[in-house]
């Protein structure tokens, strides 16, 4: 058969010499069909390089067995290691995945929302783009019905699943370990704006860890960037240390920003950690190539996306279930590493 021309379950009937139906049903492994007949079907189909027609099947029924996962970037390892986990368990349920990327852009999320509505996906898991502080655009999921969970970069106030880790924690025990190496002017890469919550929650647990631990708040010490880039914590960072009064102490809230410090730092003619200590967010692989190695917290990327898909699975198969809940990964930890262990 001519490799251009689609197979269908018509033609290995018409070459088996039986119903289109014993075919269909023979290719689900249906119950009804003995296990020869089934075997004898799925070797001719192969041999005609026959291959399913999910989306027409999905758009006779309406389900697409699909979830959309809107993020970002993919180009960051944390949101690597997330898709991987949503992979895991769609895969499993027998579900793909679509994934698309907002590249932080506002004006994008909104296009890529509408195309994922569009293609009837099952579900949306979305981890928000850095200009979004307007979520309306994903109401069209809830008067759908369709699974919405928004992960990591979750908006305030919008009532639909969350998972996320304890942010605010995390950003206080980073500060802890900077201040227990005996740091006294810790300066803080925040992000976005306060609308999306895990930059301003890590800032909020900064900010009292200081105030808990005696030292004075210096807004000049609180640099914001617009994305989690290189570039932009190379300028933060130049920023920091180019003043008259440079800070002891960086927390960043993302590894590439803490890369970009220990270089600026180094270039500068900064010892790190003595005169300069540094610790990163999410344990990325740079984390451990860096010299020094860069102290960091842990932020469980696989497990949150797992959680987010298996959140998706649970609520297709009962969409009565009603109750909204926030999944708290409370086990992050904070990797002590050269870049902020002073010997005392």
């Amino acid at each position: 058969m001519d490799k251009h021309v689609e197979v269908t379950i018509y033609d290995i009937a018409e070459k088996l010499n039986l119903a289109t139906s014993t075919i269909s049903r023979a290719l689900k492994n249906h119950h009804s069909i003995s296990k020869k007949t089934i075997e004898k079907v799925k070797k001719t189909a192969n041999e005609m390089g026959y291959r399913p027609n999910n989306l027409a099947a999905s758009l006779r029924s309406k389900i697409t067995k699909t979830i959309g996962v809107l993020l970002p970037t993919i180009t960051q390892p944390f949101l690597s290691s997330l898709i991987s986990g949503v992979e895991i368990a769609a895969r499993k349920a027998g579900y793909s995945v679509v994934i698309m990327q907002s590249h932080d852009s506002y004006k994008e999320e909104v296009d890529l929302v509408k195309a994922l509505y569009d293609n009837r996906v099952s579900g949306v898991i979305c981890s928000l783009a850095m200009e979004t502080v307007d979520t309306s655009h994903f109401q069209m999921f809830m008067d759908s019905q369709t699974p919405l969970v928004f992960v990591d970069r979750v908006p305030k106030g919008f009532n639909t699943y969350r998972v996320v880790i304890d942010n605010y924690t995390a950003g206080y025990r980073a500060t802890k370990h900077l201040i227990s190496q005996g740091c006294k002017r810790i300066a803080h890469i925040t992000a976005g704006s306060e609308f999306g919550s895990i930059y301003f929650e890590r800032k909020r647990g900064y900010l009292d860890a200081l105030k808990e631990h005696g030292l004075p708040v210096d807004e000049n010490l609180i640099v914001r960037v617009k994305s989690i880039t290189y570039e932009d914590g190379e300028k933060a960072s130049a920023k920091l240390l180019g003043m008259k009064n440079p800070p002891d102490g960086i927390f960043a809230p993302g590894d590439i920003l803490g890369v970009s410090a220990i270089q600026v730092a180094k270039k500068k003619g900064f010892k790190v950690p003595e005169e300069l200590a540094v610790i990163g967010f999410n344990d990325d692989p740079i984390s451990h190539i860096i010299d020094p190695n860069l102290s960091t917290v842990t932020h469980p990327a696989e497990k949150m996306g797992q959680a987010s898909a298996e959140i998706i699975l649970s609520k297709l198969k009962n969409p009565k279930k009603d109750e909204i809940r926030e999944i708290a990964f409370l086990n992050t930890e904070v990797l002590i590493r050269e870049s902020s262990s002073r010997k005392q």
